[in-house]
């Protein structure tokens, strides 16, 4: 198999993928075309089918694995397949695992990392909530463990929360030993649980598209509740301490133009949103160095994320 990855301008492709979106179109002169997203477990494809009723184009829907025979070219930037043949690939033809992205991290070591960043939170309130997410809620932790980070911009991967949430962590752990004023508990445990809206705002892979309770509330909204619940079983928890954590969450993109209802209003919340920032934002560009393809052997083109030219150094 000749992976997504692997593909470069003027390239000829032959092979099977998942199609991760199929949408009808019309190009300014009134002519009907497919435009596609095609995926393996190392990235994604835009595809278009220029001649949809071709006798070459079979019948399939999105999220079939189908079998596609075209040329790669660079189109803004970006590279894009022209497909001259399409159809639905048959059991037996592809495997499953190469068509999801993966994390490259041991996700059995990350999540005992995690675990051991929860066990070392001494407030005895914060510590049972963490608890009831991750060792209680068998069917959370399981969750956790799979789940993206995000739709499409970072960490857009199975087990891509878990190693997100992980990095996170680490920052926040360095931060609350670098600046004494940081109430260590608060942060790494709003740190652990800063996302975990998003077992709820997206679905499992192939999907790995918003829900219903992800459209209409987003995850930061969805954490915060889920937060108050686990808070509300557990006998005694301080109002106060509740309070100071789902703020944290609320806060955590820092900025209203970010998504968040709330900006920092304590040192806690100001940390977490760096660290969430600065692992998003780095692993973005970590993402786009790796997969990026240009006409030139330095520059990248123009990204919107950045707003910027970016190139590798």
């Amino acid at each position: 198999m000749r992976f997504i990855s692997e593909l470069k301008d003027g390239a000829r492709i032959q092979d099977i993928y998942l199609c991760k979106h199929k949408q009808s179109a019309v190009t300014k002169n009134g002519k009907n075309y497919e435009s596609l997203i095609l995926q393996d477990r190392t990235g994604q494809i835009d595809a278009k089918i220029w001649d949809p009723n071709s006798d070459a184009i079979g019948e399939f829907e999105a999220l079939d694995y189908i079998y596609v025979a075209g040329t790669v070219s660079n189109f803004n930037g970006s590279l894009q397949a022209s497909l001259k043949q399409v159809r639905k690939a048959d059991e037996g033809e592809y495997f499953p695992a190469d068509y999801l992205p993966m994390t490259k991290q041991n996700t059995k070591a990350m999540y005992q990392e995690l675990m051991s960043f929860a066990a070392s939170v001494k407030n005895p309130y914060l510590s049972e909530l963490l608890k009831s997410f991750f060792v209680t809620d068998k069917a959370f932790a399981s969750s956790f463990a799979k789940h993206s980070a995000a739709k499409t911009v970072h960490h857009s991967f199975v087990g891509g929360l878990l190693e997100h949430t992980l990095s996170v962590t680490r920052l926040a752990s360095y931060i609350a030993d670098h600046y004494p004023a940081v109430n260590r508990d608060l942060l790494i445990t709003a740190a652990i649980l800063h996302d975990i809206g998003k077992t709820k705002e997206l679905s499992y892979f192939p999907t790995n598209d918003y829900t219903d309770s992800g459209q209409m509330l987003g995850h930061i909204m969805i954490g915060a509740e889920m937060i108050h619940d686990h808070a509300s079983k557990i006998e005694g928890f301080p109002e106060l301490l509740e309070t100071e954590l789902k703020h944290c969450i609320l806060a955590h993109h820092g900025e209203f133009e970010f998504g968040s209802p709330k900006k920092p209003a304590i040192i806690e919340a100001m940390a977490l949103n760096l660290a969430d920032n600065l692992d998003a934002k780095l692993e973005t560009m970590t993402e786009i160095l790796e997969n990026g393809q240009s006409l030139s052997e330095d520059w990248l083109g123009f990204n919107r994320f950045f707003d910027s030219n970016l190139r590798r150094t």
